[in-house]
């Protein structure tokens, strides 16, 4: 039995948790579960205690390690379980000497070891060479976050915003494009806060156009989620001059009506983010958007939802990542006036309808049209645009022109036209 890992949360976590199982099998762990989770709602930490419990009574002998952000701001919680042997803190699981303890059965005075991670101000870059099963792979650029939305947990889960130095994301995404992988994903907490804290103060529009730049083999770059407001010139320019950047960004959109965003403490209203999108489509007609939304906020009206709904339309966004409003304890939303958890569910049901709307208009739109697919696994690719398409008789890691025929579900159906790549 090897080191396994159990992921919860974002795209940042699958990336934290290749590292995490290189640097348990230097230390020389063998027979351990990783447990790397997520603390962005009640329910995730919810779902994380489940699958621990699970584990433990499914391979009773096999040693538990938790980490990730619910771990960091509840460690004691997760150090409490009877289940868990060791508890890690985020600034610690990607360090081999973490795992040492368990390697040479030395007797832990407390099984919790979570550090302070105010005082964290450095990220490493840490170098894979795959991920597995992964057609794509996630470069980590940031971590951290020096912002303070009234909703949300994780900068005390992740500690101050720290940019990994673009030389060695460049590197790293050399190696993995060597390394056969067709597109990458740069990732972080809050990656348009990217390079105030390096020598020269790049930004993140800086960092893609020298990806671009000094990775010329690499196919296919794309962002993850960001904070549009934090958008500078530099990334307008990669967006409109590169057409290997993907056209498909998600938005940390949160709210559509400004008062919510205010109380939120966001730093955009909902004019900035029609603004940006409008922008961004005059550059490539073909971008398309999603967006993180919360629903049933404290204090939320009626009128209030209604300019958060109106907004999918009005923006045309195409995936939505909906969450109902989650108090998370110690942050200033969990004192404000609380909405009704039944309306919060059912306006959030509302909103997942309504992207379901527009992403199925989206597929049927794209009938007919040429796609280049990168093959993810048998008999499934995605599009530039991240629609997943079935297709058959292609190798994980190919890029395929591809003709839509049709729409299943969720899913685009494609035919070969001839290799893109």
């Amino acid at each position: 039995m090897s080191v396994e890992t159990l992921t919860f949360g974002c795209r940042l976590n699958a990336y934290e948790s290749e590292v995490m199982k290189a640097e348990a099998e230097k230390a020389g762990l063998d027979g351990v579960l990783l447990v790397n989770t997520c603390a962005v709602t009640g329910e995730a930490v919810r779902q994380a205690k489940q699958a621990i419990r699970k584990a433990r009574r499914d391979f009773p002998e096999r040693k538990i390690v938790v980490t990730g952000c619910a771990a960091q701001v509840g460690a004691r919680e997760f150090g409490d379980m009877a289940e868990v042997d060791l508890v890690i803190g985020n600034a610690d699981k990607m360090k081999a000497e973490s795992y040492k303890p368990l390697t040479f059965g030395v007797a832990l005075n407390d099984k919790v070891q979570v550090n302070d991670i105010m005082s964290v101000r450095e990220t490493a870059g840490h170098m894979i060479d795959a991920m597995d099963g992964r057609a794509r792979a996630f470069v980590q650029v940031q971590n951290g976050c020096d912002h303070r939305c009234t909703f949300c947990i994780i900068p005390y889960g992740r500690g101050p915003s720290r940019s990994v130095p673009m030389g060695v994301v460049i590197e790293q995404i050399k190696r993995l494009a060597g390394n056969g992988f067709g597109e990458i994903v740069l990732t972080g907490v809050d990656i348009t806060s990217y390079g105030p804290d390096l020598p020269g103060t790049p930004s993140l529009g800086k960092l893609v156009q020298a990806i671009l730049r000094h990775v010329p083999d690499l196919p296919r770059l794309r962002i993850s989620s960001i904070d549009s407001i934090e958008a500078d010139d530099a990334l307008y320019d990669a967006i409109g001059g590169d057409r290997r950047l993907m056209p498909h960004l998600h938005l940390s959109l949160q709210s559509g009506d400004d008062l919510i965003l205010k109380r939120m403490k966001r730093r955009h209203l909902r004019g900035d983010t029609l603004e940006f999108v409008a922008r961004v489509r005059a550059m490539r007609p073909e971008m398309v958007f999603g967006a993180d939304i919360i629903a049933g906020f404290p204090t939320e009206d009626d009128a209030m939802f209604e300019n958060t709904l109106r907004i999918v339309d009005e923006a045309e966004l195409t995936y939505l990542h909906v969450f109902p409003y989650s108090p998370r304890p110690g942050t200033p939303a969990a004192r404000m006036p609380q909405v009704d958890r039944a309306i919060g569910k059912a306006r959030a049901k509302r909103l997942r309808e309504a992207g379901d709307r527009r992403y199925a208009a989206f597929c049927a739109s794209r009938v007919g049209a040429l796609e280049s697919v990168l093959i993810e696994g048998e008999r499934i690719g995605r599009t530039e645009q991240f629609v997943p398409v079935e297709l058959a008789g292609h190798a994980q890691g190919e890029i395929v022109a591809t003709r839509i025929v049709g729409v299943t579900g969720e899913h685009l159906r494609g035919e070969a036209v001839r290799s893109a790549a």
